[in-house]
């Protein structure tokens, strides 16, 4: 998939998913955390996109190595920023990070980010384990 379409699939999902937060209730004017997703099987090349996103502007975490279904390893790294959920910010974030990505030959796996709001309710689910996972 070239670029272009990548982009053009990714603003694409860019509203989808600010709309589907919407309507779900998370507060418009709040702020987020949007972690978007890099991985490669190339631990070097992963490195030098995460320097990348650094010198962007964007908060980086440490890489993670992850063994997907088929045995193959991975190594996968979050940019991070904190921003409303804005979808001008986003579209243009993602413009930078899908270009970045293709500069140092790793994938760009798009963005997620946690419902802000009051419609949490924090005893739902006490008896459950919590895998980290916003629900």
């Amino acid at each position: 998939m070239s670029i272009e379409s990548q982009l053009k699939a990714q603003l694409a999902e860019n509203r989808d998913i600010v709309q589907a937060l919407l309507d779900d209730g998370s507060e418009p004017d709040a702020e987020y955390t949007i972690e978007h997703h890099f991985s490669s099987s190339n631990f070097d090349r992963l490195e030098k996109a995460a320097v990348d996103a650094f010198k962007l502007g964007f908060e980086v975490n440490d890489a993670e190595e992850m063994e997907l279904e088929d045995g193959s390893v991975i190594f996968c790294f979050d940019a991070i920023a904190y921003h409303k959920l804005e979808v001008a910010l986003l579209d243009k974030a993602t413009e930078q990070l899908l270009q970045l990505a293709a500069k140092q030959k790793v994938d760009y796996d798009g963005w997620g980010t946690y419902f802000v709001g009051d419609d949490i309710d924090d005893e739902e689910g006490d008896d459950e384990e919590d895998d980290g996972f916003p629900h």
